[in-house]
């Protein structure tokens, strides 16, 4: 993912939202809602698909080669032209199925009307996993990807992994794996059958910036549509730069929407308090990420404004400023982001608790299923997120979404995994308009804020509004 993008960059404008009461003490908690809005500038509106390099993995058992018998064909022969695509069947380890690895053959095909054909023809007979040695694992389908992608110098560069579960083995190497494809390319895992566990491939769709998802019907179309969105993307690769000041000693940053994402942050070379997070696949539209700063009051004036570090996207900058309040007082006001950095935060643990209600009805937990699928019904409620509620409706009763009381229905646990995959990579749109739409309570005569369920102002006594 290293290769230099197209001409002309997108314009971009970033917004900064402090949220919370800043108490000093050595291990404060500084968060910051990120808005980066991209806009296409003039840019072609699809990325030349020159510019792209894809491998198709069909991580499939014999057994199950219905699931894609017809549907691989169908994205071959939609591909466009002058892509550069190669095809990956499975054995004990994968095995590179088009174009055919022989000495007088380039490791990658070049899409045209022949190219599609023959490419099309040769898939009917992919080779899939069959009686004998366990199949090597993930780690040997993204170690394969990497081989092939990153001598590939163009743009965008992306593995399609299909998945019925076959490589699920101990993946020891997984995460050594990860780590040495970090910028290299680009996953979306699109699951099929009925037997794979969701958690190694939320893994996967999360440290290779994609999404995960389980395809019951309509995979040629799948392929075909995340083809579609890479031609979309504008800026491949776009680090998030945030430069802090002496007294913070932790930060990280995660993507909320469209895709929740935890970044990993690495130390600018030369510049000790600089983190680079990479992030790719920049499309027209909004992001939005939280910014977590741990920090040290030791020494820092009380009540003075102070930057505690610059964000930079390109050439675009915000300061995050904040200050330290006096211990056992009150701001006149809350930051103007304090909304805003709640909602991503509920948002999260809205996830968080329907994923693990769905893992623990799956493992016959059923008081903790309702704990936590209660929890994820009250957040949905007060988020105004309806696909939450009607994931739970599918495996409970709601008797009241705003309490979060849930009743369990009779569910079979071994048609969980889908919905699991949906709670962890599902994207979504940007929160920024859910945290105006909801602001908390504030009291009417000093303006103190206060949590959701506050009713009675803590400094003077007032009613909330």
């Amino acid at each position: 993912m290293s290769s230099p993008t197209r001409p002309p960059q997108p314009g971009i404008r970033l917004h900064v939202d402090l949220g919370g009461d800043l108490r000093p003490h050595r291990s404060a908690k500084i968060e910051a809602h990120l808005r980066v809005d991209v806009a296409a500038d003039g840019a072609p509106t699809d990325l030349p698909a020159v510019q792209l390099a894809v491998i198709i993995a069909v991580d499939v058992a014999e057994s199950h080669r219905a699931a894609v018998r017809h549907a691989l064909p169908a994205a071959l022969r939609a591909l466009p032209d002058r892509i550069s695509f190669a095809v990956l069947g499975s054995g004990p380890e994968p095995v590179r199925c088009y174009p055919r690895a022989v000495a007088d053959r380039d490791e990658w095909a070049v899409a045209d009307r022949d190219e599609r054909r023959r490419a099309a023809f040769v898939s009917g007979s992919l080779p899939l996993h069959r009686e004998g040695p366990r199949p090597a694992g993930y780690a040997a389908w993204v170690a394969s990807a990497r081989a092939l992608l990153t001598g590939r110098p163009v743009s965008v560069r992306h593995l399609v992994l299909i998945t019925d579960g076959s490589s699920a083995t101990a993946e020891d190497r997984l995460e050594e794996e990860l780590e040495l494809c970090a910028g290299q390319f680009t996953c979306d895992v699109f699951a099929v059958g009925a037997d794979w566990t969701p958690d190694p491939l939320l893994v996967l769709a999360e440290r290779l910036h994609g999404t995960a998802e389980f395809v019951d019907d309509g995979l040629g179309r799948a392929i075909t549509a995340a083809l579609q969105r890479l031609r979309r993307v504008h800026t491949p690769q776009l680090p998030v730069e945030v430069t802090v000041r002496p007294s913070v000693r932790q930060v990280s940053l995660s993507e909320k929407a469209p895709r929740p994402h935890r970044l990993g942050g690495l130390r600018a070379p030369g510049r000790p308090r600089c983190w680079s997070f990479p992030t790719y696949q920049w499309e027209q539209g909004s992001r939005d990420y939280l910014l977590t700063l741990v920090a040290d009051s030791d020494g820092d004036p009380l009540e003075t404004e102070l930057q505690f570090a610059m964000v930079s996207i390109g050439d675009v900058h915000a300061p995050v400023t904040a200050r330290w309040h006096l211990p056992g007082q009150s701001p006149a006001q809350a930051p103007a982001g304090a909304d805003s950095v709640r909602t991503l935060n509920a948002a999260a643990r809205m996830r968080g608790a329907l994923r693990q209600g769905l893992v623990a009805l799956r493992e016959h937990g059923r008081d903790t299923a309702e704990d936590r699928l209660g929890q994820a019904a009250r957040l949905a409620v007060q988020l105004g997120t309806d696909w939450v509620l009607d994931e739970i409706r599918a495996v409970a009763h709601i008797e009241d979404a705003a309490a979060g009381r849930v009743r369990l229905r009779a569910v079979d646990p071994g048609t969980l995994g889908p919905m699991i995959l949906r709670a962890g990579s599902r994207p979504g749109g940007p929160l920024i308009d859910a945290a105006g739409a909801r602001p908390g309570p504030r009291c009417g005569g000093c303006g103190t804020p206060a949590g959701s369920e506050a009713r009675y102002c803590i400094t003077c006594g007032e009613k909330m509004l």
